[in-house]
C-alpha cells in the first residue's frame, strides 16, 4: 500500500511517453507522405470544405463577440488613464496574439478535431482501415495526410478570418461604448499594432493546426472496443489537442516574445 501512488504515478508515466511516442511516429508519417508530396486530392478537397467552410460562421461569430468583449474590458482602464488612444491597441494586441489563436484552436479541436477521431475511430472498428490495407491501399496516403494538410491551412484561415471579425467586433464596441469613430479606431490599430503582432498569432495558428490533426488522427487510428472505445478517443483526443494547444502557446509566445 505504501508503494500503490508511486506506482499509479509511475503508470501515469509510462502512459504519457507511450501516447507522446505514438504521436511522433504518426507525425513521421505524415511527413514521410508530404515529402516529397504524396496526397488524395479528392480527399483534401473534401476534408478542407468540411473542416474549414463549415466552421467559418461559428469561428466569425465567436471571434466578434471577442473583440468587443476586449473593448469592454479595456475602456475602464484607460478611461482612467485618460488614454484613450491606446485603446485599439489594449484590445487588439491580446486578441490577436493570444485569445484569436488560442480560442479558434480550441473550438477547432472541439469541432474539428473530434469530428476526425470520430471518423476515424469508427472505420478503425468497422475494419475499413483493415479493408484499405488489403487492397493495397496505404491508409496515411488517402486518409491522414489529406486531413493534416487540410486543417494546418484551414487552421489558419480561421484565424485570419476570425482576426478580421475580432477588428469589426472592437471596432463596432468602441464606437458604441466610447464614442470612438471606427475610422479612427482602425488607423489608430495601424499605428499601435505591429506586423509581428499579427504575424505570431497566425504562426501559432499554423502549430495548433498541425498539432489538432495529429492528436486526432492518432486517436483516432488507435481507437477499439466498438462505440464505446470510439467515444473514449475522442475524449482523449479532444483533451490532448487541449493540452497541446496550452503548451505549444507557452512555447511560441517565449520564442515569438
Amino acid at each position: 500500500m505504501r508503494f500503490e501512488g508511486v506506482r499509479a504515478l509511475g503508470r501515469g508515466a509510462l502512459a504519457i511517453t507511450a501516447e507522446g511516442g505514438g504521436m511522433a511516429v504518426m507525425l513521421g508519417r505524415i511527413l514521410r507522405r508530404l515529402i516529397p508530396p504524396r496526397l488524395d486530392r479528392r480527399e483534401l478537397i473534401r476534408a478542407g470544405e468540411r473542416f474549414g467552410w463549415q466552421s467559418a460562421p461559428i469561428v466569425a461569430v465567436t471571434a466578434f463577440f471577442t473583440g468587443g468583449i476586449m473593448v469592454m474590458q479595456s475602456l475602464p482602464y484607460v478611461e482612467q488613464l485618460q488614454a484613450m488612444r491606446l485603446l485599439p491597441w489594449a484590445s487588439a494586441f491580446a486578441t490577436l496574439r493570444e485569445v484569436g489563436p488560442v480560442l479558434i484552436g480550441l473550438m477547432f479541436s472541439g469541432r474539428v478535431g473530434s469530428n476526425n477521431t470520430a471518423e476515424l475511430g469508427t472505420m478503425v472498428v468497422t475494419e475499413q482501415v483493415d479493408a484499405l490495407r488489403l487492397l493495397a491501399i496505404d491508409p496515411y496516403y488517402l486518409l491522414v495526410a489529406p486531413r493534416f494538410v487540410a486543417m494546418v491551412v484551414m487552421m489558419l484561415a480561421l484565424t485570419a478570418i476570425g482576426d478580421c471579425f475580432a477588428v469589426l467586433g472592437a471596432m463596432m464596441t468602441a464606437s458604441a461604448m466610447a464614442g470612438m469613430e471606427m475610422f479612427q479606431f482602425l488607423m489608430l490599430m495601424r499605428e499601435q499594432i505591429t506586423l509581428s503582432d499579427l504575424l505570431s498569432g497566425l504562426i501559432k495558428a499554423v502549430f495548433f493546426g498541425g498539432a489538432i490533426a495529429v492528436v486526432s488522427c492518432h486517436f483516432g487510428l488507435r481507437a477499439s472496443g466498438g462505440s464505446v472505445g470510439v467515444g473514449r478517443a475522442v475524449n482523449a483526443s479532444v483533451v490532448g489537442s487541449a493540452i497541446g494547444i496550452v503548451v505549444l502557446d507557452y512555447l511560441l509566445t517565449w520564442v515569438l516574445k
